[in-house]
């Protein structure tokens, strides 16, 4: 039996602290005290019965009953939310809203394109698409503030309670400006960026692990010279201004690339290939609209089949 003593707020900060990995973080992002957040997860923790946190070096992270706690709050919040939408979608007599998260790969090749064809279906639900690292974007899914996430497969510590439906595989590039001194180097080596500025994905985000392996087994531990960024924006006016190279997904440079704007250097990254595909939470029964939007997104793959 549900105990009753657990409430919404309970369930909503417990959430917070768990993706913020902070009290202080999670008052700031729910506008209320660190005192109430801290008095809020005691309470849950005595009618639980069990630890939810521990320490973490100067931090915090979920105990072991925690991670199991995590996934039903989840689902529980979620569950609420859509519920909301629902009256909401009553009230209104229009489709019931479509949240997607994209990486920014997706969202510079066909999601504009399956947008698009999704609006001409008529289907009167209201989308909103989101771009932003693969982890905000699964902790968004997993708390119902999205419906389905189009990006790389996460990690499988970041997987849990979520399904994964691959759609095609894709390979991160380095690119550099037209005049980068590297595009006319011959028997370029991956070493010779050692010498330059680098733009690289960060710590944490779901294509840092290829890329570090890429290097490692070309013999370079590190680069001198990083920035990390998630950036488009950034990247793209770093290395038309500097002689800097950028590493990132493919997708996202793909269009500078064919119209000549940027250069990928000539280096064999198929070690760095991962599948993209549709997360979206387990045992979820789809809206129409979210099953219109999902087929709308594998029938615009399947149409670019090749590109990627």
């Amino acid at each position: 039996m549900v105990d009753s003593r657990v409430k919404f707020r309970h369930l909503q900060t417990f959430l917070e602290v768990a993706r913020q990995r902070s009290v202080g973080k999670a008052a700031d992002a729910l506008a209320i005290t660190q005192p109430a957040v801290s008095r809020t997860l005691r309470e849950l923790e005595e009618i639980l019965g069990a630890p939810l946190f521990e320490k973490d070096g100067r931090g915090i992270r979920l105990s072991h009953l925690g991670e199991i706690f995590l996934r039903h709050a989840a689902e529980s919040l979620a569950a609420v939310r859509r519920g909301l939408d629902s009256v909401a979608l009553a009230q209104r007599t229009e489709g019931p809203p479509v949240r997607i998260g994209t990486l920014p790969t997706a969202s510079a090749t066909f999601m504009p394109d399956v947008v698009a064809q999704f609006l001409a279906a008529g289907t009167g639900s209201q989308v909103t698409i989101v771009s932003g690292d693969n982890k905000v974007l699964l902790d968004g899914l997993r708390t119902g503030d999205l419906d389905m996430v189009v990006g790389r497969l996460g990690a499988p510590e970041r997987m849990a309670g979520l399904t994964f439906e691959p759609l095609y595989s894709e390979e991160v590039a380095i690119v550099v400006g037209l005049h980068h001194p590297l595009v006319a180097r011959r028997n370029f080596t991956l070493s010779a960026l050692a010498d330059y500025t680098v733009l690289m994905p960060p710590h944490g985000s779901v294509i840092r692990p290829f890329v570090d392996r890429l290097l490692l087994t070309h013999g370079i531990p590190e680069l001198p010279r990083t920035i990390e960024t998630v950036s488009d924006p950034f990247g793209r006016a770093f290395i038309a201004r500097h002689d800097a190279a950028w590493i990132i997904s493919r997708g996202v440079v793909e269009n500078d690339l064919a119209e000549g704007r940027f250069v990928a250097l000539p280096v064999d990254m198929s070690e760095t290939r991962g599948a993209v595909g549709l997360t979206i939470r387990a045992g979820l029964e789809p809206s129409p609209s979210l099953a219109l939007m999902r087929q709308v997104i594998r029938d615009q793959v399947a149409a670019r089949s090749g590109r990627f």
